[in-house]
C-alpha cells in the first residue's frame, strides 16, 4: 500500500442517527468516492454531522478534523440522495477548502439504486453542476443495488 490518509466524514444532519454502515463499509472495501483509495492506508480520523442547515457544524467540524491530521474531509453521500439534496453543498466544500487547506470530497459510498432511481424520475440531478456533485459516488448498477 502507498502513503496513509487520514480522512473525516461529515453526514447530512438529517441523518444524525446514522451508524454509518454505507460508509463504514464503502471506505473498507473502496467503493464509491473512497475508491480514490485503492493503493492507499486510510484512517477514519473524525465522523459528524454538519449540525442541520444551515451547516452549524461546518465550521467547528473542519477545524478540529484538520487538527487531528485530516487531509480529506468527505460530504457523505447522504448530502445527494436527501430529498431536497442539500442546498449547501457547494458552500460547504469552498469554505472548507479555503479556511482550512484541506481537499473535501462530494461522496462516500455509492449511491444506493434506490435514490438513482427516484432522483432520475424527478429530474433532480439534471442540472449541469449535478454531474460533477455525483461524480465520485455514481457507481454502475449492480453496485448501486447493493447499496439499497
Amino acid at each position: 500500500m502507498g502513503t496513509k490518509q487520514r480522512i473525516g466524514i461529515v453526514i447530512c444532519d438529517r441523518y444524525r442517527s446514522c451508524s454509518g454502515g454505507k460508509c463504514l463499509r464503502a471506505l473498507r472495501e473502496r467503493e464509491g468516492a473512497f475508491a480514490a483509495y485503492k493503493d492507499a492506508e486510510v484512517e477514519l480520523a473524525g465522523y459528524t454531522s454538519c449540525g442541520g442547515c444551515p451547516g452549524g457544524n461546518i465550521e467547528y467540524a473542519g477545524e478540529e478534523m484538520v487538527k487531528n491530521g485530516v487531509s480529506v474531509i468527505h460530504l457523505a453521500t447522504g448530502f445527494l440522495v436527501g430529498y431536497p439534496p442539500c442546498p449547501h453543498i457547494d458552500h460547504f466544500v469552498r469554505f472548507m477548502e479555503e479556511r482550512y487547506k484541506v481537499q473535501v470530497v462530494v461522496g462516500t459510498h455509492p449511491i444506493p439504486e434506490k435514490y438513482h432511481a427516484i432522483h432520475g424520475k424527478l429530474g433532480t440531478w439534471n442540472a449541469p453542476e449535478w454531474k460533477e456533485r455525483l461524480r465520485s459516488s455514481l457507481s454502475d448498477e449492480e453496485t448501486r443495488k447493493r447499496y439499497d
